[in-house]
């Protein structure tokens, strides 16, 4: 579930998040924000607990929009402990955002497993 955060809660929600989170910057106007979207929705299902996903509209939140120089949308911002850690933009369809949401899922080494039907994510962070 992506939950939506805004310049009042994204200090405590994402900043001081004790898990990394992986900022969502969109507009309701932005296509490829449509389009991807099902993508970040699977992506956090394979994270479960370990990695939160967090939406942003980047029209509404104007500030955070600036602080963070978006140059286009979708723009993805991988926060761990906050510090960006990766910024992913100008990806140019689903392909791309899969790839990096795939390399992202290699450097946390979260892996998918089924246990009496229940899925869980493991999470072991590489210092690489």
């Amino acid at each position: 579930m992506v939950f939506s955060v805004s310049e009042r809660t994204f200090n405590q929600e994402v900043l001081a998040s004790p898990v990394p989170v992986l900022v969502y910057f969109e507009a309701p106007w932005c296509a490829l924000c449509r389009v991807i979207h099902p993508l970040l929705l699977q992506f956090q299902a394979q994270c479960g607990d370990e990695i939160k996903l967090a939406g942003v509209n980047a029209d509404q939140n104007f500030k955070l929009s600036n602080t963070y120089r978006l140059k286009s949308l979708p723009t993805l911002l991988l926060i761990e402990k906050g510090i960006v850690k990766q910024r992913l933009e100008g990806f140019c369809g689903r392909d791309d955002l899969r790839q990096a949401l795939e390399a992202i899922q290699l450097t946390y080494n979260i892996t998918n497993k089924t246990d009496t039907g229940i899925k869980t994510a493991e999470l072991e962070y590489n210092n690489v």
